[in-house]
């Protein structure tokens, strides 16, 4: 039997009452699955179901095979030794136990039949580009990064028939994420990915689209499915047009048979006052004349309540693809401009950022480098965050920065009461008038931020940086498609369309950097900020 997954009628509430899934049914068979949907579909909870880290209400999970699971948020335990973290320090011990010459019975059991497993292990860590981390070392002296990766090669270690990824290349550098995608590539049971990487579920079989607690099916990979997608909201919008033609239609013709039945009622009330024909027959006609129109009336009714019926059936058929829109002239910077200014910088919890640079007018610079070179620090400086250590640091212009916590949100603050603190000198209704571009509409602007979605409160703090007063014409952003689902990214990409000022972007998500526009590419590297190609990205020696 080939390894899956079965779901059947699959049931799930979180505690407060919030339902989930209300009868699932899905299957997962060999191959490579893209999970994808918007922030807070059920993505997530349901490889956690899968995985046996959550327990449904109702219904069954069953997986054929052992299961490997890594979660969003990897936390090791730092005071680990490398084998400990992947497994094998146990194995290890009674390998080298026996090497020395201890027989013991107990030894040849916990090796059992794996033998080379030290090699294996040394194998994978070298294929995840993590050759240089000894089995002896503690997970305390490898980056954020390459913990992700050394859970993932635990997991390859183990050789599970099914592996569930949820957003496997967060904080990873682009070199950790060219690893990851070999190692995807390769791998040959069952494999479901939840992801906003554009590049890794260009590496799936087939996805699976979780929305409204169903999941439909389409083969082939993102790109393939964007395609798909494009052509079923074209046709789903064209059905539209044709059923709201049809409401209006059946309208008419109901207001219509109302205007002739009126006139016939009248016509008829005038027979009976003037009363030209037998009592008799004038009751005998009324009642026949009353009983047609009352079934005239009920069909064209039935005709509108089927019209309206269609009509909702093509409306929900079509995706909710609001998209911010945004017009915010005062960010402006004219060409030439100097907008930042470094000179030697040496940074408080990095190295020394070595000779100068500056910004001039609208430029997008994209900040790359690996996982510790010092992005993060070097950003917090220039906002102010952190004092330097030496050199200089000067911005020309008002500057804004979105952090990757989002902790620039009062999470006890509505939404419109967290942008208020940054236009104290706006309105209570031009608060609400912009933050209904940024898709906050009535009430929506009156939700508490801690209340909030992951793509929710990203946007909630985007709103905040961008309609701040004085308007930000430096705009640095730390890693912003972190945990953003697809919709939410393109809604970023439409507000940074809007944004006219100068704009600093760290991130590791290539497809992104390359849809806002960039037009200068600098690597921090080994305490050094140079400019390097776009081609130098995406092949990196």
């Amino acid at each position: 039997m080939s390894t899956s997954i079965t779901v059947t009628s699959l049931s799930f509430t979180w505690p407060d009452g919030s339902p989930v899934f209300e009868g699932l049914d899905v299957a997962f068979g060999p191959g490579r699955t893209g999970l994808v949907g918007i922030n807070g579909s059920g993505k997530s909870t349901l490889l956690k179901l899968i995985a046996g880290e959550l327990a449904p209400a109702d219904g069954t999970v069953r997986v054929a095979g052992e299961v490997g699971y890594l979660p969003q948020n990897v936390t090791l335990d730092t005071t680990l030794r490398v084998d400990e973290a992947l497994g094998i320090a146990g194995q290890r011990a009674a390998l080298h136990a026996i090497e020395a010459g201890d027989v013991s019975e107990t030894h040849f059991e916990t090796v059992g039949d794996d033998w080379d497993v030290e090699e294996r292990a040394l194998a994978t860590l070298g294929e995840l580009g993590l050759g240089h981390v000894g089995l002896d070392r503690t997970v305390g002296e490898v980056s954020g990064g390459e913990s992700v990766l050394l859970r993932l090669a635990a997991l390859l270690l183990r050789r599970p028939d099914v592996l569930l990824l949820d957003e496997p290349t967060n904080n990873l550098d682009l070199y950790a994420r060219r690893r990851l995608y070999a190692a995807v590539q390769s791998w040959p049971g069952v494999m479901v990915v939840v992801s906003h990487d554009r590049e890794l579920l260009d590496l799936v079989d087939q996805i699976a689209d979780l929305r409204s607690g169903e999941i439909t099916w389409y083969g082939g990979n993102y790109s393939v499915y964007e395609e798909a997608l494009e052509i079923e909201q074209e046709a789903a919008e064209r059905m539209v047009r044709v059923a709201e033609a049809d409401f209006r239609k059946q309208k008419r013709e109901l207001t219509d048979a109302q205007v002739k039945l009126a006139r016939r009622k009248r016509y008829g009330q005038k027979m009976w006052d003037q009363k030209r024909e037998p009592k008799i027959v004038m009751g005998a006609r009324k009642r026949a004349a009353q009983e047609s129109a009352g079934k005239h009336r009920i069909m064209h009714e039935e005709k509108l309540a089927e019209a309206k019926e269609r009509l909702d059936d093509a409306v929900e058929a079509v995706r909710d693809d609001d998209e911010i829109r945004v017009d915010l002239p005062y960010t402006a910077v004219p060409p030439g401009r100097t907008v930042l200014t470094l000179q030697d910088l040496g940074l408080r919890y990095g190295p020394r950022v070595k000779g100068g640079l500056e910004l001039r007018g609208p430029e997008r610079v994209a900040l790359v480098g690996r996982n510790g070179a010092g992005k993060t620090t070097l950003l917090r400086t220039i906002a102010g965050e952190l004092a330097p250590e030496s050199g200089e640091v000067r911005a020309h212009v008002p500057l804004r920065f979105l952090p990757q916590r989002l902790d620039v949100l009062d999470g006890e603050r509505t939404v419109a009461e967290n942008v208020a603190r940054f236009a104290p000198g706006a309105t209570n209704n031009r608060v609400r008038a912009r933050l209904a571009r940024f898709l906050f509409r009535g009430a929506r602007a009156d939700q508490k931020a801690a209340t909030l979605s992951g793509g929710e409160r990203f946007r909630a703090a985007l709103a905040a940086l961008m309609l701040a007063e004085p308007a930000p014409q430096l705009l640095m952003l730390d890693e912003p498609t972190n945990n953003l689902d697809m919709a939410s990214v393109r809604q970023l990409t439409t507000a940074l369309e809007s944004y006219e000022g100068a704009l600093v972007v760290a991130s590791h998500d290539l497809p992104f950097l390359e849809s806002v526009g960039i037009t200068r590419w600098l690597l921090l590297e080994e305490g050094e900020l140079r400019e390097i190609t776009p081609e130098a990205v995406w092949f990196p020696a």
